[in-house]
């Protein structure tokens, strides 16, 4: 499980950024217009995972909320950051047929002509990691929730430190195009 866990965390900093799929969800009473200042929840702060990417998604983050016209606050903020990461073990199968080679003879199955003949199957399972980015966005105020993006890719465990940090911004990029919400 802490395998998973850690693949999932993994999953932002070495997906391909082309099939990152974004989704959100938000409070319709929310008044998205009002929040400014924003500042990261505890538990964001301690995500586990290493330095370096904890450090990326950050700087990902400040980016795309500056962008927005979020200023960061150390006091009293509008909004709450809050990050989660998930991993989901998966597998496909996919069979493989060869062969189908007859013969013609008699006795049982056959009636006067070719027989069914012998054929192989192969069946190749792949087993890969679902990784998804939870981005929360919290009010102040009253206490809950009004927004979250998600960002969910399969996880490619080889990517270079250049492309993660790509990765990195372009997942977060992409969650933050669906704020503010479209009301």
């Amino acid at each position: 499980m802490k395998r998973l866990i850690f693949l999932a965390i993994v999953m932002i900093t070495v997906a391909s950024c082309s099939s990152v799929k974004i989704s959100s969800d938000f409070d319709r009473t929310a008044g998205f217009s009002t929040y400014k200042t924003y500042s990261y929840t505890e538990d964001a702060l301690a995500i586990a995972i290493n330095d370096l990417n904890r450090n990326r998604l950050f700087n990902a983050i400040d980016t795309e909320l500056a962008a927005k016209g979020f200023t960061k606050s150390a006091s009293n903020p509008d909004v709450l950051i809050d990050i989660k990461l998930k991993g989901e073990q998966k597998q496909t199968a996919t069979a493989t047929s060869s062969g189908g080679y007859g013969g013609y003879g008699y006795g049982y199955g056959y009636r006067y002509g070719w027989g069914g003949g012998f054929s192989t199957t192969t069946i190749n399972y792949d087993t890969y990691v679902d990784g998804t980015l939870f981005i929360d966005m919290i009010d102040t105020k009253k206490n809950q929730l009004v927004w979250q993006g998600r960002g969910t890719k399969t996880i490619e465990p080889d990517a270079s430190e250049k492309k993660r940090e790509q990765n990195i911004n372009y997942a977060v990029k992409q969650i933050f195009m669906k704020y503010p919400p479209k009301l």
